[in-house]
């Protein structure tokens, strides 16, 4: 049996799953309705006692809602950073923290970094099985948008190659994201750091003890608003990643507007882009490297991580790391939510008992004209279980507004794509809220009929 089930697609065996869940509630269904019909009691009941009714629907919806907006937002989260992550293949960075390298080049997050030399970077770049090594220069900005010097090559790959407009043919053009607040042919001054924080290692530049000067002129100096005006010349297409509202330009403007060399020899300084001369690489925080074949990038990981050096990683296998601490998040929001539904079934269980005291007296003229008691029982029963369903459904549709709702605000302040949706998950949670609240919903219809009939219609 369990090869079977192992051999089912994951779509089958979570429909199976849901099924399951459910078979309880359908077979207390049939047995409790089997030979009759309260469909035009249940309708009077609704209708009398709407406002009652429709109160208790929305508490319901509600405290199921919220546990299913949760927990399909912490899966979009996972989705959408994996997405934001896709383009970078393997980050070659100075020893350090991972987490951090991984926040500074792929979500662009201002942080402090060493650099990876000249001829560590030629050798990156040189190697036979690379096809794109893009050195990634941070810590300017423009507004709210941060200043990221690159090459074409690297622009292509994250844009897939879609930009409106062009690259850029000079060092002072500039390629922005398409959430950027500029257009095409707007031109700008770029200001040292993000906000209102500086940055001075992470742009770039050489380090403490090893500042590299091959002849740049004092036009290029370092001042808190850069004296070099950029010109906006295309844009690119939506990322889905905090790429969206960044700027992009020539990494030799970026040295140059900080007083360094701009990585090619004083013959060939208008050049944009690779080949580097390694005695004239300022140094750069971090070098994205695709391969030209997805198995060399295992390979290429091994080799460009040495001692003192460089670091090599896979982005992927940082965000691993982090969904594996998510997961036990996950696991404990699960918790949470089963927790929390059970205390919603209580509160389910108690308000059905106050319920079914509303139309106490209707339920005593029917035992008193001679309705048969599984009848009555019946009817009780399909009353509270109407309501639960009713509940259930809303609080899908509650689910899925709280985690559309939530992805909005939580993608404004990541500059994250994040599409959240109720999956399986929450479907499976759902339905065993369902089955258990149905047969809790036995309790009250028992109930009802050991009270007496004269006092029923005393009351």
């Amino acid at each position: 049996m369990r090869v079977i089930w192992d051999s089912l697609p994951g779509a089958a065996q979570d429909l199976a799953l849901l099924i399951a869940l459910l078979v309880p509630a359908l077979i207390t269904g049939l047995l409790v309705l089997r030979g009759y019909a309260p469909w035009p009691l249940l309708r009077g009941f609704l209708g009398r006692f709407r406002w009652s009714a429709l109160l208790f629907v929305l508490l319901i919806a509600i405290s199921t809602g919220m546990g299913i907006g949760l927990l399909a937002q912490e899966r979009g989260l996972r989705r959408g950073t994996a997405q934001a992550a896709d383009k970078f293949d393997l980050i070659v960075a100075a020893p350090g923290s991972e987490l951090t390298a991984l926040f500074a080049s792929v979500f662009l997050q201002p942080s402090d970094m060493g650099l990876v030399s000249g001829n560590a970077f030629a050798e990156i770049a040189g190697h036979s099985e690379v096809e794109i090594a893009a050195p990634l220069a941070f810590g300017d900005s423009h507004g709210a948008a941060p200043v990221v010097g690159t090459t074409a090559e690297f622009l292509r790959h994250l844009s897939g190659n879609r930009v409106e407009g062009r690259l850029w043919h000079d060092h002072a053009e500039a390629v922005i994201g398409a959430l950027v607040p500029l257009e095409i042919g707007e031109g700008f001054t770029p200001a040292h750091g993000i906000g209102d924080a500086a940055e001075p290692e992470a742009h770039g530049g050489a380090p403490d003890g090893d500042e590299v000067d091959h002849g740049q002129t004092d036009a290029h100096a370092h001042s808190h608003d850069h004296g070099g005006a950029l010109t906006v010349v295309g844009r690119m297409a939506p990322t889905g990643s905090p790429w969206d509202r960044a700027i992009l330009i020539p990494v030799e403007f970026v040295w140059e507007i900080h007083g360094l060399a701009n990585g090619h020899a004083p013959e060939r300084e208008a050049q944009i882009g690779p080949p580097f001369d390694a005695e004239y690489f300022p140094g750069t925080p971090a070098v994205v490297v695709r391969a030209r074949a997805l198995w060399a990038n295992y390979a290429l990981r091994s080799e460009f991580t040495r001692d003192g050096e460089t670091m090599a990683f896979f982005p992927g296998a940082v965000l691993s790391g982090l969904y594996r601490v998510m997961g036990d998040v996950r696991q404990a929001m699960s918790l949470m939510a089963l927790v929390t539904q059970g205390l919603v079934a209580a509160s389910v269980l108690t308000g059905l008992f106050i319920l079914t005291r509303l139309f106490r007296r209707q339920i005593a003229l029917l035992r008193a004209l001679g309705a048969p008691r599984r009848f009555v029982f019946a009817t009780v029963w399909v009353f509270c279980a109407a309501l639960l369903l009713c509940g259930a459904l809303l609080g899908l549709l509650v689910g899925w507004g709280a985690a559309e709702l939530l992805s909005r605000v939580v993608s404004a302040r990541t500059d994250i794509a994040i599409s959240a949706l109720p999956g399986w998950t929450e479907l499976h949670l759902l339905a065993g809220f369902v089955s258990l609240s149905m047969l809790l919903s036995l309790l009250p219809a028992a109930v009802v009929l050991r009270q007496p009939v004269v006092d029923g219609l005393r009351s």
